[in-house]
């Protein structure tokens, strides 16, 4: 089992910049790579970034490549999201995900455990 607990999403205007993370817990955190998530309102789940177990192998969706960053901590077993230059277009729900098996993943289904979700929103 893993547990995944998101933190610091909230309200910024356009242009401002937010740092997610998430907290695993339950496995050894180096052991399984993550991924971050969201979710718009009447939307599907998407893509947002991914990491490997080691932390040398990202992968952005294309809608926020150059803007977002990606890493982890394995020491604090924490994974991050820095998000800047945010557009309305980024509001949304996001969420981190465990991939147990693979090396980190675009498709939502490779992913084992996922957290609870955090909002973000945007004011244009």
């Amino acid at each position: 089992q893993v547990q995944l607990v998101e933190s610091g999403g909230g309200l910024v205007q356009a242009g401002g910049s937010l740092r997610l993370s998430c907290a695993a817990s339950g496995r050894t955190f180096s052991a399984y790579a993550m991924g971050w998530f969201r979710q718009a309102p009447g939307k599907e789940r998407e893509f947002v970034a991914t990491i490997s177990r080691s932390g040398r192998t990202l992968d952005y969706a294309d809608s926020v490549k150059g803007r977002f960053t990606i890493s982890r901590d394995n020491a604090k077993s924490r994974v991050y999201l820095q998000m800047n230059s945010l557009k309305a277009e980024d509001t949304a729900v996001y969420y981190c995900a465990a991939d147990l098996l693979g090396s980190g993943s675009r498709n939502l289904n490779e992913y084992d455990y996922w957290g609870q979700g955090t909002q973000v929103t945007v004011a244009s």
